[in-house]
């Protein structure tokens, strides 16, 4: 017997009554023959790992933009979190751990460089286009732009996932909603640890009454809250927080935001990265020809000058979008001093 077949198999057997079994996914939008060692979602877990826009994250930025030192997160070290909060949760509950590991590693895709920052400002560049959003692009890069513009024939369920991460989704399967929980737990306590590394914030500076319920490590809050959602969430066809976590989550993310996401450091250094994605953005609108072989095929194939564009920019690294920057703004005798 293929083992595929004998790990569809024990799906059955073990995963709980409210889990996407493999055997049971709408499929791929073009079909194609089953692998014979592997389920459809962990061989989407592994297209999804072994490709292109998975190794640009490394060099992307999560909260502070190009910062100096090793330990701070990017968007790949954040992706690999989000994972594994996700993956312990779903084991706990009996639900599917491929299928939530690959819309995990996959949920931050087509992030931009110079993370929302960079977000905002091609949002704003293309509203008249209804903007851009991150999720929406992960799905782009997905289906559209890897593989030379084959795309990655995922599942449908790892798309759905990807695509509704977001706060204003709507996943469908309980580990898509695993994971849309599991980013929240994961950025908003690891920005914590890059805040005070960066000096930014204090542990003492954190709201006791928010510390008196979860702890002031990032490991206690992490721990907390995972095992809030597990309690919350077993035996039940929905993956929820107690009122009280909800509401200690909605505080803490509130504090970051006063603290440290608007704070005025961090809003200096977003104008440079509005600054650098807007002037990319206009001078690709404007030489297109410039662009990379692949995305002037897009243009070939018929679609949007300003849709290539913002795919453009969005594949770039933070270090290549100011390369990019220095190349075609900065004076070549000005780069030597």
């Amino acid at each position: 017997m293929e083992l595929r077949l004998l790990q569809e198999e024990r799906e059955e057997r073990i995963l709980g009554e409210y889990a996407k079994k493999s055997i049971g996914t709408k499929g791929r939008e073009k079909p194609e023959e089953k692998c014979d060692i592997r389920t459809d979602f962990q061989r989407d877990r592994d297209r999804i790992i072994h490709c292109k826009s998975f190794r640009r994250m490394k060099h992307k930025t999560q909260v502070f933009i190009s910062p100096e030192g090793d330990h701070y997160r990017t968007r790949l070290t954040h992706t690999l979190e989000v994972a594994q909060i996700s993956r312990s949760i779903a084991r706990a509950l009996s639900l599917n751990e491929d299928l939530t590991e690959a819309i995990a590693l996959g949920h931050d895709l087509g992030h931009t460089p110079f993370g929302h920052a960079g977000e905002r400002e091609l949002s704003k560049l293309c509203e008249d286009h209804g903007g851009f959003s991150h999720n929406e692009q992960s799905l782009r890069v997905v289906d559209r732009l890897e593989k030379n513009g084959e795309g990655l024939n995922l599942t449908w369920e790892v798309r759905d996932g990807i695509l509704n991460h977001r706060t204003s989704g709507s996943p469908t399967t309980m580990e898509g909603q695993v994971v849309q929980l599991s980013d929240k737990i994961a950025y908003t306590n690891h920005d914590i640890d890059d805040a005070v590394r960066a000096g930014m914030l204090l542990p003492e500076d954190i709201p006791e009454g928010i510390v008196a319920l979860i702890g002031r490590t990032s490991s206690s809050r992490i721990n907390s809250m995972i095992r809030d959602t597990i309690t919350n969430s077993t035996g039940i066809h929905e993956i929820r927080m107690s009122q009280q976590m909800r509401e200690t989550l909605t505080n803490l993310r509130a504090f970051m935001f006063q603290k440290v996401y608007m704070s005025q450091v961090a809003i200096e250094e977003h104008e440079k990265a509005e600054k650098i994605i807007g002037d990319l953005y206009d001078y690709y609108m404007n030489h297109p020809d410039v662009m990379e072989g692949e995305f002037l095929q897009l243009l070939q194939e018929g679609e949007p000058l300003w849709k290539v564009v913002c795919d453009y920019i969005a594949c770039m690294t933070d270090r290549f979008a100011v390369a990019k920057y220095t190349e075609l703004f900065i004076p070549k005798e000005w780069n030597r001093l």
